[in-house]
């Protein structure tokens, strides 16, 4: 597994953790983050990340900024990226799950270095499920690509 990794000036130390725990795990990481402690845009990171994860270049994506609201908005603006933002384990295991999603987002401001360990490792883990919800993943990428969605747009 290989998965990119895009933080912003808030999330360095949190960012070099994660790395080494993911690394401890045999997953090859790639660090598209700044290392420098200077103010950084945190969409920069975001785009980096959704675009290496669009174009198939890795598994899927970490990113971390003070609350991870505002990197996986900008990571979601890149066609084909479903990032979530999740504060707690059991929310990021079900976002692969049940939405299949390719970015796992938190916040360094958030959640502790423990804890966010516990969330990567379930998002990494977890598998999609597909079934209803592989429907239900349809209808946000028929979002993505038309701006419509049938079900509601057609009645």
């Amino acid at each position: 597994m290989k998965l990119a990794i895009g933080n912003d000036h808030v999330a360095i130390e949190m960012k070099n953790e994660i790395k080494a725990h993911l690394e401890s795990r045999g997953i090859e990481v790639i660090n598209v983050g700044t290392d420098e402690p200077g103010s950084f845009d945190y969409a920069i990171s975001g785009y980096k990340v959704a675009k290496m994860v669009a174009a198939g270049e890795v598994d899927g994506g970490v990113l971390i900024c003070g609350t991870g609201v505002g990197i996986s908005l900008a990571a979601n603006k890149v066609k084909g990226i479903r990032a979530c933002v999740c504060s707690e384990p059991f929310t990021a295991k079900l976002s692969k799950q049940h939405n299949n999603s390719n970015i796992i987002a938190f916040g360094a401001r958030v959640v502790g270095v423990e804890l966010a360990k516990m969330i990567v490792d379930e998002w990494v883990d977890a598998e999609f499920q597909g079934g209803r919800h592989e429907r239900r993943v349809n209808m946000i990428m028929e979002i993505e690509a038309t701006q419509r969605l049938a079900a509601v747009d057609e009645r």
